[in-house]
């Protein structure tokens, strides 16, 4: 099939990319709207295949995923977050303290699982392609299996939670990683009452989302770009939204 231009037309039918665009803008960070009912085998099955289909520099697949539902290592993990949490809540004082000791950071011990993406540093030996100019190639790739699992989970209906607040080195240590494993993200997953409208911190007041129009350079930064067009469209979009 080819378009009106007469090249290949290789998009997906209009209602398939809707659902993957509809995945990308309703995604959200998950924490306090869990329900206790476990995934079904097949559906985690599709989300670890998703993760494992990222893209990755030189094909190296850095990634691992180690599932946690004991009670006992979650409580560990959820001691780590309670203590750096509480550092975290000296940086901010007056409104901006009350606001972020509000905010529900973390779904631990409420999600029915745990899952933690690991990076293995040496995955692919020594000289991986592409990877000898930029070393933490191997973190970003990780990061995009991530995102393509967040993205599954959402068309599957399942929530996702990152929770940043780690100690990286005392997880290391509860999950029994090698010394060669970083645990990049530690995520809480399951099913949930709803998703919110709009991401958490926006409607918290936290924090909003940036202009796009604003975020676009050309041809350097801060240089204007000559994209009429493309910024129409843009406010077109945004229009929509």
């Amino acid at each position: 099939m080819a378009d009106s231009t007469g090249r290949p037309d290789h998009a997906f039918p209009e209602a398939q990319r809707e659902g993957l665009y509809r995945a990308i803008f309703e995604r959200r960070d998950v924490r306090a709207q869990f329900r206790p009912d476990p995934i079904p085998p097949e559906v985690l099955a599709r989300l670890l295949q998703a993760a494992h289909h990222a893209p990755s520099v030189g094909f190296m697949q850095p990634w691992d995923f180690l599932l946690i539902d004991d009670r006992a290592v979650r409580e560990r993990v959820h001691a780590i977050f309670e203590r750096e949490n509480a550092k975290a809540a000296e940086a901010h004082t007056g409104e901006r303290g009350a606001l972020y000791r509000r905010l529900k950071l973390e779904g631990i011990l409420e999600s029915p699982l745990n899952l933690c993406i690991t990076c293995d540093r040496r995955r692919g030996g020594e000289h991986v392609l592409g990877r000898q100019s930029i070393l933490e190639t191997d973190l970003f790739s990780t990061c995009l299996a991530v995102q393509n699992l967040w993205l599954a989970a959402r068309a599957e209906g399942i929530g996702v939670g990152w929770v940043s607040i780690l100690d990286q080195g005392d997880l290391a240590e509860v999950l029994g990683l090698p010394a060669h494993v970083y645990p990049l993200a530690y995520l809480c997953l399951g099913y949930v009452d709803d998703f919110l409208d709009r991401p958490e911190l926006a409607r918290a007041g936290w924090r909003q989302r940036l202009p796009l129009a604003e975020r676009v350079h050309g041809n350097g930064w801060g240089e204007a770009a000559d994209a009429s067009a493309l910024f129409e469209a843009l406010a077109a979009l945004e229009a929509r939204r």
